[in-house]
């Protein structure tokens, strides 16, 4: 990451911060006396293929004991009565500008992976994970809900695993290489507002 695009993180995610602060009031309220404590979910992944940091999100599920891997259809039980709405509209991620904050990851870029396939693709994430992760980026935008409808229909855990792993891991890889080609000021200003306009929309 470039110094300059370090600082544009910083005074961004303080502005966002700001701004979005009374919104996250508003949700950590919902959460807490619809669904209970904890109000967030801190989820370890990867901003290096070696080093790991703690992403923060609002909780949108039960919590189990041991729980772990890609969310998909098998754990859809599990959604709080919040956690849908949370997820249709990306609002349990406004935590993460913590997270850009702290220089675990960047406003645009690749979305941080787990661990399991970064170690079990070492050759893709070596790759991808030169650029630092970011809350939004290229395969965020244009696969996302693709990959959610993949993973809606998934019945347990290791159907969850082999569709994530066979079909999204290599087709995110393919679109966060071509941002990493292509990424500056500008490309990651374009990245920004089509998410937001697309949240909005």
């Amino acid at each position: 990451m470039t110094p300059f695009k370090r600082f544009f993180d910083i005074i961004s995610a303080i502005v966002l911060g700001t701004v979005l602060l009374p919104v996250m009031i508003v949700v950590a309220a919902m959460i807490l006396l619809r669904d209970g404590r904890p109000i967030f979910y801190v989820a370890e992944r990867m901003k290096t293929p070696t080093q790991a940091f703690g992403l923060i999100k609002f909780r949108t599920m039960r919590p189990v004991i041991g729980d772990s891997g890609v969310s998909g259809g098998d754990k859809r039980s599990r959604l709080t009565r919040t956690g849908g709405m949370l997820r249709a509209r990306r609002l349990d991620e406004l935590p993460q500008i913590l997270n850009v904050l702290k220089g675990d990851i960047s406003l645009v870029g690749p979305r941080p992976p787990l661990r399991v396939y970064v170690q079990r693709f070492p050759q893709i994430y070596a790759r991808v994970l030169q650029s630092r992760p970011g809350i939004t980026g290229l395969a965020t935008l244009y696969f996302h809900e693709h990959e959610e409808f993949l993973l809606a229909s998934c019945r347990d855990a290791a159907e969850t695993d082999r569709v994530y792993a066979g079909r999204c891991v290599p087709r995110k890889a393919k679109i966060d290489l071509i941002y990493q080609r292509n990424r500056s000021f500008c490309y990651d200003w374009e990245i920004m507002l089509k998410t937001v306009f697309r949240r909005l929309r």
